[in-house]
């Protein structure tokens, strides 16, 4: 496709499901918008577990059925296994018990849309369902588009450069939205992108055929969780995620420190922190690896600003937290879900300077900050974390947060208490679970995340 004459209100760079979704948003509400995505779908992608507030932003694109039809396996809950043992654990401290598992079922808090699960997927399925969604609406989509840059140098648009083939192109528009994932194509360009200062993780992962799911399940009816097992090594985990009935999704993640410099030894890493659980060494052993070994690394970064005059920055592309909680593509949808009501807005108005997003921005740096103090928590004092699950006092306030819904506070109480409650036991080595505190400070963390 050529555009001899490009004039577009909306350019969407990326088609995965932040800009999928922004294309459906837009694009049923009138607005002339282009996807441009630079490989052809389907393509494989990382990132197979959703979250309950996902739910909402597929209702509102009528998209709900479309997830029933695929046959993607339904998400009914979370469960955190461990394989710590020792006194420490056994304490009680302010009422609160810390078991070796933990587990939440979505069920019990209520999302207002009659369905309590929400998804697993296969993220080649799932992205190119949600692309073609978009253009059923009326998003033009464009694949195997390369895009270079974006001018913004015109007063009265900004051009989008790319390449099809070798041919060198442009198409003007009144806004850009980039959806571009972690290649964060404009926040490199204006050098908004700021590394994690404290989050250095890197994942190795790959798919098993007939993979026996309840090796690791401790009651009936989590065949279909999603599990996280901690292990040994400092801040390392395992994901484990019903992709179909017979493939599972199984992932390693760690600090890069604990990363092998070369591929035989990445492999054999992964190995050795699965074999620091026998029954899910075991399991897996006695299964069928389907493909190869992938690697994802330098996970997490800010930016210095989502918005600028005539583009806004959506989904991974505006900023990427550790996933720990599942939590990507529920922020895409949900950045979509915000922003798209301020571009109508900007379009309307034709006031296309960064002010116009600023409601947008506000929320989605308040969201990603909840999120970004949760997986702190996390990572400091697993303890607390599972602890806090298993509490009656706040554990439907915790599945709030695991369902997704974090950005309708400045910070949530059960979170703040979080916090408190790491402090405490940061500032005293006599504590009984100072003992169990990761390598990373809150203070640090809760600088880092103001970004």
């Amino acid at each position: 496709m050529s555009f001899s004459v490009p004039d577009f209100d909306v350019g969407i760079i990326g088609g995965g499901p932040a800009g999928s979704s922004m294309g459906a948003y837009l694009a049923r509400a009138g607005v002339n918008c282009v996807i441009f995505e630079r490989d052809i779908m389907p393509r494989p992608h990382v990132g197979e577990s959703l979250v309950p507030s996902s739910n909402r932003i597929f209702k509102e694109l009528d998209f709900l059925p479309k997830m029933e039809e695929a046959g993607f396996p339904h998400k009914y809950g979370a469960a955190w296994t461990a394989a710590h043992g020792g006194s420490a654990y056994d304490h009680n401290f302010e009422g609160l018990m810390r078991n070796d598992e933990a587990d939440i079922t979505f069920a019990e808090r209520d999302q207002g849309i009659g369905q309590n699960y929400t998804y697993h997927v296969d993220r080649s399925k799932f992205d190119l369902l949600l692309l073609q969604h978009a253009n059923e609406y009326g998003a033009k989509v464009v694949q195997g588009v390369g895009v270079k840059g974006v001018d913004f140098s015109d007063p009265d648009a900004a051009h989008i450069k790319f390449t099809v083939g070798k041919k060198e192109m442009s198409a003007s528009c009144k806004i850009v939205v980039d959806a571009s994932g972690r290649r964060t194509l404009i926040g490199n360009q204006l050098k908004w992108r700021i590394q994690d200062p404290i989050f250095d993780q890197y994942a190795i992962h790959t798919w098993f055929e007939d993979y026996d799911r309840t090796a690791m399940a401790y009651r009936d009816g989590m065949n279909n969780f999603i599990f996280i097992h901690f292990l040994p090594v400092t801040n390392t985990w395992v994901w484990q995620i019903p992709i179909t009935e017979r493939v599972t999704s199984i992932g390693v993640v760690t600090q890069k420190k604990n990363f092998a410099p070369n591929k035989d030894e990445r492999e054999k890493f992964f190995w050795d922190c699965i074999g620091s659980r026998p029954p899910l060494y075991n399991a897996l052993k006695a299964s069928k690896q389907i493909k190869p070994f992938k690697e994802e690394g330098d996970y997490s970064y800010a930016m210095k600003q989502l918005t600028g005059d005539r583009v806004v920055l959506v989904g991974d592309a505006g900023r990427f937290v550790d996933p720990i909680f599942s939590t990507g593509v529920s922020i895409a949808l949900t950045c979509s879900h915000y922003a798209h009501k301020d571009i109508l807005k900007a379009l309307e108005t034709g006031n296309f300077k960064r002010d116009a997003f600023s409601e947008y921005e506000a929320t989605i740096r308040r969201g990603t900050k909840n999120w970004y103090n949760f997986i702190n928590v996390y990572y400091r004092l697993n303890v607390l974390f599972t602890a806090f699950i298993m509490d009656p006092r706040y554990r439907v306030d915790v599945i709030k947060l695991l369902q997704g819904d974090v950005y309708d506070e400045a910070e949530p109480a059960v979170l703040t208490r979080m916090r408190s409650i790491v402090s405490e036991v940061e500032k005293n080595p006599k504590h009984i679970w100072h003992k169990l505190l990761g390598d990373l400070t809150s203070n640090v963390f809760a600088e880092a995340a103001t970004v």
